[in-house]
């Protein structure tokens, strides 16, 4: 057994209003998950914990997340469909909030008068279950992957509480990510997105043993799908930066009926590139709010076609 570690109380990279700062209460938490128990002991340093290795021990730590703070008694993904990290996911959510509210004299607009976007909600619709439960938002998801879809529909069907709230929306054409799932007279105060990191299926493999040596502090060499993520969630052609490019070049489009548009960008060196997209699509405000998660750094990109005039219009006309 090595020496106890100490550990922060709390994880203050994290949003001031994340309510995932503090470490895991795993006896809390099976409380209100038993099935989360199974899973549960004691790592080298005498600290509870799960293996992070074992795909059902982190879906059941998601499940217990989501149920304990979030009031969600029904949450299944398929298997290999991305598992992703709640904090993080939560993390986006408090600083788009923040977006919102600087706009409106610091007050953060709460209720169903906000209509967000999340362009490839997953099978897991976990960005449209914090959203609505931390604000009150509702939200649009839009998927091209139809069984996501259908895991997402379930996982609303099956907690009442959503139910209104969010609508899915299947993209037909994989090319597109606005076009054919956006209504052009609709009105969207702002859109999430996670782009799929990778540009091949080799790089997204290589990156997946990446992240697995670093969880586990030595060289791993063969890929487990703890984390999960099918291809179209982990690459796409032109990885990260090809698909903000077309998000970018078809957000112009959206200019009049979506606030704000906001992407996470996962690779800083990628920020450049996606600045020179902007100034192209003459993009009148552009902000960029840095995120930090335990070791990893992130960042939201954010912008918008309109002009303080019309911020304001919108603002006052809608929320």
């Amino acid at each position: 057994m090595l020496p106890k570690k100490e550990h922060p109380k709390e994880k203050t990279k994290l949003h001031p209003r994340n309510k995932h700062r503090e470490r895991y209460d795993f006896k809390e938490l099976i409380k209100s998950c038993p099935e989360l128990e199974q899973y549960v002991e004691l790592n080298d340093y005498n600290d509870e914990s799960i293996d992070f290795f074992d795909a059902e021990a982190v879906k059941t730590l998601n499940k217990a997340l989501l149920k304990h703070f979030y009031a969600v008694n029904y949450w299944e993904i398929p298997q290999n469909y991305l598992c992703p990290p709640i904090p993080g996911r939560a993390d986006y959510i408090h600083y788009a909030a923040d977006l919102l509210g600087n706009l409106n004299n610091g007050k953060i607009p709460t209720g169903e008068k906000i209509t967000c976007l999340d362009i490839g909600v997953g099978a897991n619709c976990v960005y449209p279950i914090i959203g609505n439960k931390e604000y009150g938002w509702n939200f649009i998801g839009t998927e091209i992957d139809s069984v996501a879809v259908d895991s997402a529909n379930k996982i609303i069907d099956m907690n009442a509480q959503l139910k209104e709230k969010i609508e899915i929306r299947l993209q037909q054409n994989p090319k597109d990510i606005l076009y054919g799932v956006l209504k052009k007279d609709e009105r969207i105060d702002i859109s999430f997105c996670n782009p799929p990191f990778h540009a091949s299926l080799e790089e997204a493999q290589a990156g997946t043993l990446r992240k697995l040596s670093n969880l586990k502090g030595k060289k791993i060499t063969t890929a487990s799908l703890n984390f999960g993520g099918k291809n179209n969630e982990l690459w796409c052609k032109g990885g990260e930066i090809g698909f903000v490019r077309d998000m970018i070049r078809q957000s112009k489009q959206f200019s009049e009926s979506v606030f704000w548009f906001t992407t996470s960008i996962s690779k800083q060196s990628n920020l450049n590139a996606i600045y020179q997209e902007l100034e192209k699509a003459n993009a009148i405000e552009v902000k960029t709010i840095p995120m930090g998660q335990g070791n990893k750094t992130s960042r939201i990109v954010a912008w918008t076609f309109k002009t303080k005039e019309e911020q304001q219009k919108w603002v006052k006309e809608k929320w």
